[in-house]
Formats: C-alpha cells, structure tokens, sequence
C-alpha cells in the first residue's frame, strides 16, 4: 500500500453492524416480537460478520481500539446466536439461566473497560459503552432473577444504545460525505 493511498473509516460499518443488529435483538426483549430467525440472521452476518471485518480493517487502520471492540462484539454476536442455535437443535445443553447470567457479567465486566478507553473519545461513543455496560448488568440481573420486568427494561436501554450507535455512524459518514459536521458527534 503507498503511503498515498488512504484507507476507509470501517468504524461506521462496525457500528451499524452492532447498532441495528442491538436494535434489533431488543425490540425482542422490550416485547415487541418473539425472538426469530430474523434476529438469529441479522447477529450472525451483521451483527457477526460484519463487525469482524470492520475490526480486521481497523487493524490495518491502526485502531486498537476499534480492532478489539469490533471482533469482539461481531464474535459475541456469533457465540450469542450459537449459543441459542446449538441448544435448540439439541446439539448442547441449553444453559441455565444463571449459567448465561455469568456469560452476560463477563461481556459487561469488558464492556466496562472498554468504555474506559472512551473517556476521551466523542460523548456519543462514550453513550454508547456507557448504555451497553448497563444494558449487559440488566440482562444478566434478568437471568440471575428470572425477572421479566427487568428484560424488558433491558430492551429499551438496549434501543437507546443501538440506535445511539447507528446515529454516530451515521453521524461518521455523512461527517466524511460532507467535509463537515452535520450530526453532532
């Protein structure tokens, strides 16, 4: 690659990827619509596989930060929906409640961290790590209580946070369209 030749932002790829596909999941959780195939495709591809590339072209960007968070989420997005596939067919043990309430402390214990390293990035990143790390505490507190209200409180944080990530996606490409601000971000 020449020194000349610049390389694409893939940080609004990987936030629309985790943005619609969040929206999506909890729209479920609010009580809007059973949880399906539509949102078992939408976390395997752009939920999944879509952030996965966006972290592997970050990488080539050299953004540490947005290599990590993108894998990582696009491959939560993959484990989450194997996890729902797998037990569904029979392949493995569904997991207890509790058992998925401990998975869901561990993606916020690093959603925690993650927000750490926003601290001096936009407002509207740091929204965005700041809701995901207490969306991922009201869904584990909803498995460890097996509390239905706290699901569904969960899911419209999980709005708020999905849809704050497309917003600065697309407050991202249209900065770059435009050659200016026209989303504050």
């Amino acid at each position: 690659m020449s020194s000349e030749q610049k390389l694409a932002n893939a940080g609004p790829l990987g936030l629309m990827g985790f943005g619609m596909t969040t929206v999506l999941l909890n729209l479920h959780n609010a009580g809007f619509f059973p949880n399906s195939a539509i949102v078992f495709s939408m976390g395997i591809f752009y939920g999944g596989l879509a952030q996965v590339i966006a972290g592997i072209l970050e990488s080539r960007r050299g953004n540490t930060f947005g290599t990590v968070a993108f894998i990582s989420y696009g491959f939560f997005w993959i484990s989450l929906v194997g996890i729902w596939i797998l037990s569904a067919k029979g392949l493995a043990d569904a997991p207890l409640e509790a058992n998925m309430g401990w998975y869901l402390i561990l993606w916020g214990v690093f959603t925690f961290f993650m927000f750490l390293g926003t601290l001096k990035a936009s407002k509207v990143l740091q929204f965005v790590f700041l809701s995901l790390t207490v969306l991922f505490a009201l869904l584990a507190l909803r498995d460890f209580l097996d509390s239905h209200l706290v699901g569904t409180i969960a899911g419209f944080v999980g709005l708020a946070c999905g849809a704050s990530a497309i917003y600065l996606a697309m407050a991202e490409v249209l900065h770059e369209q435009h050659g200016r601000s026209i989303l504050p971000f």
